[in-house]
């Protein structure tokens, strides 16, 4: 799991590492320009015969593009590097590449003054962007905005340097003109915006390249946001003791699935037992019992005393560890009433998605108090809307989720690309793991199962959703992987689910 600083606190890794280390900050920025060189030198395909144009300006990130051009330049890769003038002179480390640069002869160095004067030859083929960096104060305008808008319309392969240069670190960049990259090598860790769908097609891929900034200081650190890079799974889960029984890896209710919508119901089911739960019931109307038990029959079934729609409770609830409520259950005014006597009953962990969620929204006032302590919920953006109303921008849609799960106690699990995971605690944790093909119906029914049972075998809300949405993800990845993503669907996902514990057992 890798901690999300603010750009403030990135400076001020900077510093700690030139202190303590020590390194001197040219050395520092050669560094990182190095990790920028390995990984283009590994990752674009070609670059060998590729002609590439370095936009640089006149702060340290400017720097690091000099001096990624330099590097390049000794390759034998032709590099064309464009310095816009913005300043007299530029910041000291960017003085001393610039000086290193000069000194080779291979390389076709411009100075641009005005936006008429700045034209990228047809041969070249990729761009980066050195501009500014994470050093956006103010909206981009005059020669900046000329430059970016100029390169974004330039057919080439482009890559940003830490950041996309007017892409703001702390606000939404709507509105203003931003570099728009295929690939962004950001150093040491991911920045907060590069998480949000408003700017994805301004940051492309992201890549955290290390750069070495002092380790002392990212532990020490505090910060309320984190990139989930990877999950740990607890021994007894992947090692599974001798003597235990089905009852000894919980036992998990889905109230899920109705005539019509009984998919929801089976894939919930599948991916709550292929992550391991010892017993898996799902309370269904009575039209949508064989279905179930012909399609999966290792799951129960608890008959609704309705033939069509979730109307009454299963008998005996105590039996249960954990469970999950809403895929498939519609929202007919006798769904609701049975919902609302599930909340108000049951005190054990739970997960609530899809048709709970959208039941609840149409009854906020009484139903959102009945919530539980550290009861996770589970939308997807539309339901999300229906929860908190409309948003600004990304940065304020994500504090309304926080502010949503710190009120009510609640962990909200917002679905889609990095998916978010806010906590009553105040952190966040985003998603590495999926992938588009996971926009598929179903999908979202088979995470509920996962959450649910992490939950029913006795993990954490907080870790149940943190690592469940991981493990989701890294199911459809592995799907992908064998199918592609446009022919994928949740039984896809579902069945990948069982080689990614599997994978997980062997590297134990």
């Amino acid at each position: 799991m890798q901690k999300v600083f603010s750009i403030a606190q990135i400076r001020e890794a900077d510093k700690y590492t030139i202190d303590n280390e020590p390194i001197t900050s040219v050395n520092l920025m050669e560094r990182a320009a190095r990790a920028c060189y390995t990984w283009m030198m590994s990752n674009v395909d070609k670059i060998e015969a590729a002609t590439v144009a370095v936009v640089c300006g006149m702060g340290n990130n400017g720097g690091d593009g000099l001096a990624l051009a330099r590097m390049l330049a000794i390759s034998g890769i032709e590099v064309k590097v464009y310095i816009i003038v913005l300043s007299d002179k530029g910041t000291p480390d960017f003085e001393i590449n610039r000086q290193r640069l000069s000194q080779l002869d291979c390389i076709d160095l411009r100075y641009i003054s005005s936006g008429s004067d700045f034209e990228l030859p047809s041969t070249t083929t990729i761009v980066v962007d050195a501009l500014l960096g994470s050093g956006l104060s103010r909206p981009t305008e005059g020669l900046l905005e000329s430059i970016i808008k100029k390169i974004n319309v330039f057919n080439a392969y482009k890559i940003a340097i830490d950041m996309p240069s007017g892409l703001f670190a702390d606000r939404s960049s709507v509105g203003n003109t931003v570099f728009e990259a295929n690939h962004t090598l950001t150093f040491q860790c991911p920045k907060l915006p590069f998480f949000f769908p408003e700017n994805e097609r301004f940051v492309g891929e992201f890549h955290v390249l290390d750069i070495g900034l002092h380790s002392r200081y990212i532990a020490e650190t505090p910060t309320s946001m984190y990139y989930v890079a990877d999950v740990e799974m607890p021994s007894t889960m992947i090692r599974r003791p001798k003597f235990s029984h089905k009852g000894t890896f919980g036992h998990a209710l889905l109230v899920a699935g109705g005539v019509g919508k009984v998919g929801a119901a089976i894939f919930a089911a599948k991916a709550c037992m292929y992550m391991g739960c010892g017993l898996t019931t799902i309370h269904l109307p009575a039209n949508a019992v064989a279905c179930m038990q012909v399609a999966f029959p290792e799951a129960m079934v608890s008959i609704d005393r309705d033939d069509n729609i979730f109307t009454s409770l299963p008998d005996d609830m105590d039996k249960y560890t954990a469970a999950g409520v809403g895929p498939g259950l519609g929202t007919d005014e006798k769904s609701v009433a049975a919902l609302k006597d599930f909340l108000s009953l049951w005190n054990k962990p739970l997960v609530l998605d899809a048709d709970a969620l959208n039941m609840i929204a149409m009854n906020k006032e009484e139903m959102l108090p009945m919530l539980k302590p550290n009861t996770i919920i589970t939308p997807h953006v539309k339901e999300f809307r229906r929860w908190v109303g409309d948003w600004a921008d990304d940065f304020d849609r994500l504090e309304k989720q926080l502010q949503l799960a710190m009120h009510y106690g609640i962990v909200v699990v917002l679905k889609g690309a990095n998916t978010s995971v806010c906590c009553p605690d105040g952190k966040v944790y985003f998603n590495s793991t999926g992938n588009p093909g996971m926009a598929t119906g179903g999908s979202g029914d088979v995470l509920t199962g996962v959450i649910t049972s992490l939950l029913a075998q006795g993990f954490a809300a907080k870790d149940a959703a943190v690592s469940g949405v991981y493990l989701h993800g890294l199911a459809g990845d592995k799907a992908a992987g064998t199918i592609g993503q446009i022919s994928m669907t949740a039984s896809d996902i579902c069945l990948a689910i069982r080689q990614v514990m599997k994978d997980i057992a062997q590297h134990k």
